[in-house]
């Protein structure tokens, strides 16, 4: 049996053990300590736009820690991108509230503007202003941020921005992550870098990181003694974690780089297949990480999508379906959904296919000869 290609494996730069080393050589097991501060200001330099970074536990804490901030609580309705994986919506629930979720529009596969419009105003005219929209960059491709961005704004619904797949993208050379009212990012072992666990809060200025890493730290007080006026959490980055973080920032653009290199691979291996569209940029302003290369396999392809995922299955490839919709979900039949078939048609024909920055000439090889046998 061949060696197992991962859809997306961790890929390690080699001097993440040098920071790991000297937390352990100076003893800072915590979480606090030089390498998370240090990770916060390499992500604050990379991204610019004079954001302030926290770093935490995961991107699901940021999510949440974001909603807390923006006074989300029982019964509120927070809007959601209904094509996500589910830490983008299951905040809402920690708080008490109800999540809307929004279809996707076919550029992008994001959030549909009109869908959104139409979703606020029905909310409205039944007497409650959603309290949040979380706006997702779906596998890396930047949203249709503008469009979305000016409705928030015309209705002042402030903006999450769930950033956790798109480190590097960028919408009119602005980085994703820099464009909410909070921003989230992933570190987990599968994404573009990876701290193993982990996330960051992305904040427009430095009081809603300085309340970020209060809430994360249990909301202790300044006093002598414990003392605490409000509910926190245990949500911070440990200072070894924030060191593989500190490592792994080194080799950030090349890994992006290399992770478009597969994308352009895939849109080569299919460019003479009849009825199969990989997922790319619709447009000059925006530009993906490629964080997960996807295809959709339509009705006049010369294979199923669920033959080509069995064949690569055969040959220890690892694909995935795309992530099913959350107003598909048993834990969200309820919920309301604002929208057609877009996101549920991309569910039942899309296919998410190895596309590590890790992955070699060799692998590439293994998955063309899987695609050619069904031609």
């Amino acid at each position: 049996m061949n060696q197992k290609i991962w859809l997306s494996s961790p890929h390690m730069g080699g001097n993440e053990q040098t920071y790991i080393k000297e937390a352990f050589d100076t003893n800072w097991i915590a979480p606090l300590g030089p390498n998370v501060t240090g990770f916060e200001k390499d992500l604050e330099s990379y991204l610019k736009e004079d954001v302030h970074v926290a770093a935490l536990s995961s991107g699901t804490a940021a999510i949440h820690l974001a909603l807390v901030q923006l006074g989300v609580g029982l019964n509120d309705e927070v809007l959601c991108q209904s094509m996500t994986f589910s830490a983008s919506a299951n905040p809402i629930v920690y708080q008490g509230a109800k999540p809307l979720f929004i279809d996707s529009e076919e550029d992008t596969w994001n959030m549909c503007p009109i869908h959104l419009e139409t979703a606020i105003k029905d909310r409205i005219a039944k007497g409650k202003t959603p309290k949040a929209i979380i706006i997702v960059h779906l596998y890396g491709m930047p949203a249709r941020i503008d469009e979305l961005l000016a409705i928030a704004k015309m209705y002042n619904i402030p903006v999450v921005e769930d950033a956790a797949e798109a480190l590097g993208s960028t919408f009119k050379g602005r980085k994703c992550g820099t464009f909410g009212d909070f921003s989230i990012l992933s570190f987990n072992g599968n994404k573009i870098i990876t701290t193993s666990g982990g996330g960051a809060m992305v904040c427009n200025n430095i009081e809603k990181k300085q309340n970020t890493i209060f809430l994360a730290t249990q909301a202790r007080d300044q006093a002598t003694h414990y003392q605490h006026s409000q509910i926190g959490y245990n949500y911070r980055m440990s200072n070894i974690s924030a060191g593989i973080g500190r490592g792994q920032m080194e080799i950030l653009d090349k890994h992006i780089n290399l992770r478009r290199e597969m994308n352009s691979f895939y849109k080569e291996l299919f460019s003479d297949v009849e009825g199969v569209d990989v997922f790319t940029e619709p447009n000059e302003y925006s530009y993906s990480n490629h964080w997960l290369s996807c295809i959709v396999v339509n009705e006049n392809a010369p294979f199923t999508k669920e033959e080509l995922f069995n064949k690569m299955l055969e040959a220890n490839i690892e694909t995935r379906p795309l992530w099913k919709p959350m107003h598909l979900q048993p834990v969200f039949k309820n919920a309301p959904f604002y929208g057609t078939n877009i996101s549920e048609t991309l569910f039942e024909k899309g296919l998410c296919l190895p596309s590590g920055s890790n992955l070699t000439e060799q692998d590439r090889d293994r998955i063309s000869k899987v695609v050619k046998s069904l031609k």
